[in-house]
Formats: structure tokens, sequence, C-alpha cells
């Protein structure tokens, strides 16, 4: 058990690190890469800094939690549960799961819609970016699986149990995960999808022709970004953002989101900002959990 655990490696989950290790609680970043900083070739709108690259930015944050005391793990975090006891657990495309008494969401807004004709169109009638949340309304149906990766195989692993076939499709990509055998797995890429009399999902056509029946595809592509992690834990997400109060908490006991997760602006100052709430706020419920 750790006291924060940080999934992101960003500015908003390195800044609540900070006060959260610097305040004697052991403190976990979870991280899978540097996120869309690492593209900036330049920042210049950041206080301290005249210009500063952003692969650079994101190394210096991540020295700085490591040096007072945060832990830092490169993996991909797959999927978080709220358990019985109220802590959370997060499961990692590495096998970890690790337990913390609070956690805090900041993985950035990556959500991957891809360009595929019928898809927009069928969210909701369908088309799902979240397994855990709607499977159960597949049960005993075909479903398929877009992706190609740890988080795919996560998103697949939770629909086993719960329909009667899992087709992963990874529109032209190669597998980069071990899927067991009974998912069956479509490298073609997808043409289109097309719709049953009452507009809901019936087929995915193949650039090859080929029609794969399914009433359920779930989408993930990459990893699993920030709203699709609180979407499976039980968080308030509305037009692509996690829902948080004043301090950063969401609905859930003990989840905490910051970042471009939450919408609105997406700077870097706001990051900053919406980690340092976060950290404080964590800070004062673990001194109320320990009394």
């Amino acid at each position: 058990m750790i006291d924060v655990l940080i999934i992101g490696g960003g500015p908003a989950g390195v800044s609540a690190a900070l006060y959260t290790a610097r305040a004697r609680y052991s403190t976990t970043i979870l991280y899978k890469n540097h996120g869309a900083l690492q593209t900036a070739e330049a920042v210049e709108n950041f206080y301290g800094h005249k210009k500063i690259g952003g692969h650079e930015l994101v190394e210096t944050g991540l020295q700085q939690a490591q040096a007072v005391g945060a832990e830092l793990i490169c993996t991909e975090t797959t999927g978080i549960t709220l358990t019985e006891n109220n802590t959370i657990q997060a499961q990692t495309a590495s096998g970890q799961i690790l337990e913390a008494k609070a956690a805090i969401i900041a993985t950035g807004a990556t959500r991957v819609r891809p360009k595929i004709e019928g898809l927009e169109a069928l969210e909701g009638m369908g088309v799902s970016y979240c397994a855990i949340c709607d499977g159960f309304f597949y049960r005993g149906k075909d479903v398929a699986v877009l992706g190609s990766g740890a988080y795919a195989l996560h998103e697949a692993q939770d629909l086993l149990p719960l329909v009667k076939s899992v087709t992963l499709l990874t529109n032209g990509e190669t597998p980069s995960a071990n899927f067991p055998e009974e998912i069956k797995i479509c490298q073609d890429k997808i043409e289109k999808l097309t719709a049953d009399k009452a507009g809901a999902l019936e087929n995915i056509l193949t650039a090859t022709g080929e029609k794969i029946p399914a009433t359920g595809l779930f989408i993930a592509m990459g990893i699993a970004g920030g709203t699709e992690l609180a979407r499976k834990i039980g968080a308030q997400v509305e037009n692509n953002a996690v829902i948080v109060d004043k301090n950063m908490r969401t609905l859930v006991p003990g989840l905490w989101a910051a970042g471009d997760c939450t919408g609105g602006l997406k700077q870097i100052a706001k990051a900053v900002y919406q980690g340092a709430e976060a950290g404080m706020d964590i800070i004062k419920f673990l001194r109320e959990w320990g009394k």
C-alpha cells in the first residue's frame, strides 16, 4: 500500500508529486511517455524559462519529483478500480497491481477517435470507449475491439467473460501485445461501419471486402487517456473531460484529476496549478486518513 499514486508524468502529475512527496507521503508516478509535451520543439510561455524544449521540461520535472522522494515507474496504466476499502488499485501493462490511499489521474486528454466512416454517428449506438462501462449491454453477442496494444488487450479481457466472441481489429497495425487464442485477430484496414434499421451497429466492413458482424465496437487505440481511466472507475465525464470540484476531487472517494483531462485551457501553467491544488488537498485527505 502506497499513500499517493499519480497516473501521468507531465506537469500536472509532477506538480502534485512535489507536494505530496515533500510532505513525506510515499508517492509513485506511473507514466508511459512524455505526453503531448514531447512533441513541443520549444516552450516560450512558461514562467521562468525563456525557451525550453518540451521533452527537456518534462525530464526536468520528473527528476525534481524523484529528488524529493517520488518513485518513478515507466509503464502503461491499463485500468483503475475502487476497492471495497475505498483504496485505488491500478493495473499496468507490465502486470503490476499497485494500491494506494489516494490517486490522481493526470494523463492528459488522449482519447483517439479514428477516422472511419460511420464511427462518430454510431457512438452510443454500438460504438463505445469503455469495456467495463458498457460490456454488460453486449453479453452473449459478437463484439470487436479496435486497437493493437496493451490497452486493447485489457479491454478485450474485460469483455471475454461476458460476450459471445471478441474480434481484435488492428486497422492495419501489427499487434504489439500477446492476445489469447480465443480472440480473433483481423489486421485489415477498416473501411466503414454499417447500421441496422434501428440505427445500431450491425457490421464492420474492411478494405478487403470482409464483413464482420458486430453489435459492439470498443475503441482502444494507443494508451488509455484520462477520460477512459475515469470512466473505468466510475468518475463523471462530460464532453471528454473528467469532472472535478475546486480541489480537483472527482466523485469517486480518494480519486483526483488534474491537467488536460479536466478540459478547458490546455496550458502548462493550468496543469501545474491543478496539480498543486490536487497535491495539497491529498495531503489534507491523508492527514484525516491517519486519525
